[in-house]
């Protein structure tokens, strides 16, 4: 079993920054971890991931600006939001898969309960 607390959230101007973190409890060593959000209204979309070898990919609406990052035991998960606009506004999650590799994201295995990210104009 993981569970996982997002915390970091907040409200920014467009153009600041936020780092979001998720603790993990449980093994996590092994695990492909991914950032999500889900913005009023919308579906709820990966924003990156992280496979247990450590290579990580982004969603091209954040590429360059958002960077997934763990601590060296991997019981916590980082998201550095850079150059934040209002399309960021969302609802943030983490989540966990029981493998190495990343699935899609409606196969995840355990779910945050989400941090709020809103950026304004």
């Amino acid at each position: 079993q993981v569970q996982l607390v997002e915390s970091g959230g907040g409200s920014v101007q467009a153009g600041g920054s936020l780092r979001l973190s998720c603790a993990a409890s449980g093994s996590t060593y092994r695990r492909c971890m991914g950032w999500f959000r889900q913005a009023p209204g919308k579906e709820r979309e990966r924003v990156g991931s992280i496979k247990s070898d450590g290579t990580t990919t982004y969603a091209d609406s954040v590429k360059g600006r958002f960077t997934i990052s763990q601590d060296n035991t991997k019981s916590t998960l980082y998201l550095r939001m850079n150059s934040l606009t209002t399309e960021d506004t969302a609802m943030y999650y983490c989540a966990a898969y029981r493998l190495g590799v990343c699935p899609p994201f409606w196969e995840y295995d355990y779910w945050g309960q989400g941090t709020q990210v809103t950026v304004s104009s």
